[in-house]
């Protein structure tokens, strides 16, 4: 009897939950809707460039975020060509340096390397050279990077990130980064989160959108 109880207490609870976020969240105001039809399956992509300073002040949120996304769902990185601090062409390489860490387990701590060499250190990539040195300095393995660099994985997937850069443009969601779009469907309004209490509204808003039906 007590345990019934309690498992319709929590069921009460959870429901309490998600009307609450309903009703603190607004379409519009919080989030837009920028498609008709959810993926078939929670995700979550992040629009960034290494080249934002918005986005590196945002990589300790993107991180938190991630280590407290639902079972499943990942926070997936897609690395942008379009801002004129570089040539499409430097962008495109550190898309592949990223996505050769990300395969490595290593993704985080490549990302790291990169945002802070562009931002802290407020040095400048040339060649891909520059990259290689960046990333074996900071002790990442030099055959596992010259290995991957250019291999038709590494490619295949800077091209994707391309392919979700050109649609999401073209379709005018996609105007500045850092972007985050929620089941290909919802897209963040961050100005619209408490600057108090971003870490937790930021949490609560994609837990909703992850949620939410069509």
């Amino acid at each position: 009897m007590f345990y019934r109880t309690f498992i319709s207490l929590l069921a009460a609870l959870s429901l309490y939950a998600c009307d609450a976020n309903a009703n603190k969240f607004v379409a519009g105001e919080h989030y837009e809707v920028v498609a008709e039809k959810s993926t078939s399956k929670p995700e979550i992509k992040e629009f960034f460039s290494f080249y934002c300073g918005h986005c590196f002040a945002f990589e300790p949120f993107a991180h938190k975020l991630s280590k407290n996304l639902p079972q499943g769902v990942e926070l997936e990185k897609v690395h942008v060509d379009f801002l004129p601090a570089a040539s499409p062409e430097m962008q495109a390489a550190l898309s592949r340096a990223y996505v050769v860490g990300k395969n490595a387990g290593q993704g985080e701590q490549v990302a790291a390397m990169i945002f802070n060499y562009i931002h802290r250190q407020q040095a400048t990539f040339t060649t891909d050279s520059d990259i290689r040195n960046l990333l074996l300095v900071n002790d990442f393995d030099a055959a596992t990077f010259d290995k991957n660099f250019n291999s038709m994985p590494v490619l295949s997937a800077a091209a994707k990130m391309k392919e979700h850069q050109l649609f999401w443009s073209q379709n005018r969601v996609l105007t500045g980064v850092p972007t985050l779009l929620v089941n290909g469907k919802y897209k963040l309004k961050f100005d619209k989160l408490d600057p108090e209490n971003f870490d937790a509204e930021l949490k609560e808003l994609v837990s909703y959108l992850l949620a939410k039906k069509d």
